[in-house]
């Protein structure tokens, strides 16, 4: 990026915007994908249902505790939070999907929307660092942890 003619102050504010745009993507595709956990632990059928059934809800109960922090990110950089839902569904980069109810499309749909909430989290994370917003950063950091762990999880669970 080129700052000719720019002041600290103006790229700061530039990085600023930047962030808040990120993190509401972010927020979105939170909604998003607990929105896909959830009616996967509410619809899923197998012979293991009751550890899937468990598994998805942990990943639910997981994205929906960052819902609200990233929220407060959003408002403590001087923004409102978007709450419409068809606002969140211009955000969001994760599609709706029609996914049957076994377990194994279930993994394969979730990973995938973890993959792009990913690369949704490191996006606003480098953003975050750019405009020494540290706190925010720490966040993204572990919000990218836990993601990863996820990824994992979902890998492993699809042999």
């Amino acid at each position: 990026m080129e700052h000719i003619g720019q002041t600290l102050g103006d790229i700061m504010d530039d990085m600023k915007e930047e962030l808040i745009m990120a993190l509401k993507q972010l927020l979105a595709d939170e909604y998003a994908f607990y929105f896909k956990a959830h009616g996967h632990h509410w619809n899923v059928e197998s012979k293991m249902f009751s550890q899937y059934h468990e598994f998805y809800a942990e990943i639910a109960d997981d994205v929906y505790g960052s819902i609200d922090p990233t929220a407060e990110n959003i408002r403590k950089l001087g923004a409102y939070a978007p709450y419409k839902m068809s606002r969140l569904m211009e955000l969001t980069s994760i599609p709706e999907t029609d996914v049957s109810s076994d377990c194994e499309s279930m993994n394969a749909d979730l990973l995938s929307a973890n993959e792009m909430i990913l690369v949704t989290i490191n996006k606003a994370f480098s953003i975050a660092n750019a405009a020494n917003e540290q706190g925010i950063a720490d966040f993204l950091a572990s919000r990218d942890d836990m993601h990863k762990k996820w990824s994992w999880q979902l890998r492993a669970s699809m042999g």
